[in-house]
């Protein structure tokens, strides 16, 4: 959210940003808007550390701005997902500065996990457990307890097992979705429940995640979200097992879950060819449709992913096409439809939206603007729009080919032959076909009419480093 687009010119995108462009998100062709934290937030992990989580960042907007939003969105046919933290909250939360002034044993410790330390006096943490910023999991307090934080020290965990911490979530919950929004999106899905031991680590399946108290959370959580038909429920999962992966999409937990396997994949098409069958694989048994990204929290952009400069823009278009052709749900993230890649920031640099140099329309804070490199001009929407040949095009066109040609009809995808380093997937019953050459020349293409490419053919034939789609009809 905070680079999508500036609204009020404090350099920070905001809620009335992503209002003033939701005409883009309409063009664009997508179908849901999914918003990152815009809570109160000290701002340890990017809002992902909440301190308030029925209140609006004043930085952000208000509450009548979230309204705003979530109306015209909606009379622009786009539905409304918002990012719940239901993990950890923000060591600024009023419930943490309660328990660091309670004395151990107290109610308000047991909101979180406190305990007792190891070690002749209790100076050895509680376990073994690292947090996910490679440092110790536990934090120990001025009156010798220890605090667990799966995320670092600024992000407490919840105890779900206390009923004032299911209750508050509930609340948080049925708050939003009163107000309009069409669903959730869960970070850090498998991680609410803890072992009740706290076992340390030794070699064993990682404890501190997908413990098996975690489904009746889910499910207690899905019971709520029943209660709005329009309501869906996604969640992040890394999950390394595809059976315990799978249980997660069961009939009364969430009705989505992205897996990061594909993204973590690298460009070749053996590699992608198992990724993608063995996703459709595991969300089969419990009928449950695929969900696909390429983009993520803390990957790095396709474009740099996938090598860079110009041969990193190609595969990431010619992945583009892999992943709009397969069934399921599909997630782009903001900018990746300009082909941007990573900058000194990462991959959260604002959007270029307009001109010729930074901060290119994403703001109208005027100076020095280090975060948007000043070559972006020929990725901004302005001048991809009447490009018929960029990135942008190409992903508009894909979008609107998925939505109404009839050779996206159907579930199933059969692979059948296709030269070393490349594959080819068959939609059926509609007949799609999604040819993808990651090998280093040209090779011929499947029969069928071209549909869309992400390079021109050469003499025919499937540039390297591209996909294209074809369609005979059944």
């Amino acid at each position: 959210m905070r680079s999508f687009a500036d609204f009020d010119g404090d350099g920070v995108g905001d809620l009335e940003g992503i209002r003033g462009r939701l005409g883009y998100l309409d063009l664009l062709g997508v179908q849901a808007l999914r918003l990152t934290p815009f809570y109160l937030s000290p701002l340890a992990d990017d809002g992902y550390d909440i301190a308030g989580p029925r209140a609006v960042d004043p930085v952000l907007g208000n509450l009548d701005t979230v309204d705003s939003l979530l109306a015209e969105a909606h009379a622009a046919g786009l539905r409304v997902v918002l990012d719940l933290v239901a993990n950890h909250t923000s060591d600024k939360h009023i419930w943490f500065a309660a328990a660091l002034s309670a004395a151990p044993g107290g109610p308000e410790r047991e909101r979180y996990h406190f305990r007792g330390g190891r070690g002749e006096h209790g100076e050895l943490p509680p376990n073994d457990w690292r947090a996910r910023d490679g440092g110790p999991a536990w934090t120990r307090v001025d009156d010798g307890q220890w605090y667990l934080h799966l995320f670092g020290p600024h992000e407490p965990d919840l105890n779900w097992t206390n009923p004032e911490v299911r209750a508050d979530f509930e609340r948080t919950l049925r708050f939003w979705l009163d107000r309009g929004a069409d669903g959730i999106h869960l970070a850090a899905a498998s991680g609410m429940a803890k072992h009740r031991d706290l076992p340390d680590t030794g070699g064993r399946t990682d404890p501190r995640f997908d413990d098996d108290g975690v489904h009746e959370i889910h499910q207690a959580i899905r019971k709520v979200i029943d209660e709005y038909p329009h309501a869906v429920s996604l969640g992040g999962l890394d999950v390394a097992d595809d059976e315990r992966f799978a249980r997660y999409l069961r009939p009364d937990e969430l009705h989505l879950a992205v897996h990061p396997r594909l993204a973590r994949t690298a460009f070749d098409a053996d590699a992608l060819q198992a990724a993608i069958e063995r996703s459709l694989a595991t969300v089969a048994p419990v009928g449950a449709p695929p969900a696909w990204a390429l983009a993520g929290e803390g990957l790095p952009r396709q474009v740099t992913r996938y090598g860079g400069g110009t041969r990193g823009l190609n595969r990431a278009r010619a992945m583009a096409l892999v992943v709009l052709g397969l069934p399921g749900a599909v997630c782009l993230r903001a900018g990746e439809e300009l082909g941007l890649g990573d900058t000194e920031e990462g991959s959260r640099a604002p959007i270029p939206w307009e001109g010729t140099a930074p901060p290119f329309g994403f703001s109208a804070l005027p100076g020095d603007w280090e975060s948007i490199p000043s070559g972006w001009a020929p990725f901004t929407v302005e001048a991809q729009l009447e490009d018929e040949e960029s990135t942008l095009s190409l992903y508009r066109r894909a979008i609107e080919l998925r939505r109404e040609h009839p050779g996206f009809a159907g579930e199933d995808v059969e692979w059948y032959g296709a030269p070393p380093g490349c594959f080819a997937y068959r939609r059926r019953p509609g007949g799609l076909i999604c040819a993808l050459n990651t090998s280093a020349a040209p090779v011929p293409v499947p029969r069928g009419d071209v549909l869309l490419a992400s390079a021109p053919l050469v003499e025919g034939r499937l540039a390297a480093d591209a996909a294209a789609w074809l369609w005979v009809q059944p």
